[in-house]
């Protein structure tokens, strides 16, 4: 499989659309911030390990899911394809940006350890609400994730690889948990993604390597292909 990139590519992405929306849901569950006090100085500090270890598989998630929306624009290469183009770049973006604010989590937990819940608050407020970090990991960079990956499988389904109900459930559960305040209400908007996505991944894993590569465009004609090209250079 591994010198075989048509099933290293297919495998890969089918594992990824699994795993990386079941990592967040897990993220929620056991985030100590779902079901304690919501000022996260206060939560973390009373079970610093299970905050460390949500942070954790929050940036798994969303490292993996930014590389699992490759595996989706394979199949949006013959129809939807400047709305995949456009809606991958953002997912890719957005999730590899919300990636990186998840430092933040240890910075609140330590200020919470030496600080009062309002301090905390106040100091992490402050870094924050730095220019640089409003705009250069903020906005709108993070919404992308959020707008990016509903939008990218309704490509997908434009393009026939997925049932219509996929990006109903997908943006019902990102776009849905946004006016929701976290905590418990949070985790079924989660769980919707992982069922959605789950069922792609799933398909991707039962696909013979033929309808894999199918989805790779043909050369056009007068095009030189690399076998061409090794047989008149050879």
């Amino acid at each position: 499989m591994i010198k075989d990139s048509a099933d290293f590519r297919r495998i890969a992405s089918g594992v990824l659309l699994i795993t990386a929306p079941l990592l967040q849901a897990v993220a929620v569950v056991i985030d100590p911030g779902t079901w304690g006090d919501d000022r996260e100085a206060v939560s973390y500090g009373a079970s610093p390990a299970l905050a460390q270890a949500e942070s954790v598989l929050y940036h798994w998630s969303w490292m993996l899911m930014a590389v699992a929306a490759f595996g989706l624009l394979h199949v949006v290469r013959r129809r939807a394809v400047v709305l995949g183009h456009i809606s991958g770049a953002m997912t890719v973006l957005g999730y590899i940006t919300m990636s990186a604010l998840l430092m933040s989590d240890p910075v609140e937990w330590w200020l919470g350890q030496r600080h009062t819940p309002e301090q905390a608050q106040k100091y992490l407020d402050e870094m924050m609400g730095l220019p640089g970090i409003v705009l250069g990991y903020q906005l709108p960079w993070m919404f992308f994730a959020w707008l990016g990956l509903p939008l990218l499988t309704v490509a997908v389904w434009r393009a026939g690889a997925a049932h219509w109900w996929v990006p109903l459930t997908v943006a019902a559960g990102y776009l849905g948990s946004i006016p929701v305040p976290y905590g418990p209400l949070t985790i079924p908007f989660w769980v919707a993604p992982v069922v959605a996505l789950g069922s792609v991944g799933v398909r991707f894993l039962r696909m013979g390597r033929e309808e894999w590569v199918s989805h790779y465009p043909t050369a056009a004609p007068g095009r030189t292909t690399p076998d061409s090209y090794a047989k008149t250079t050879a």
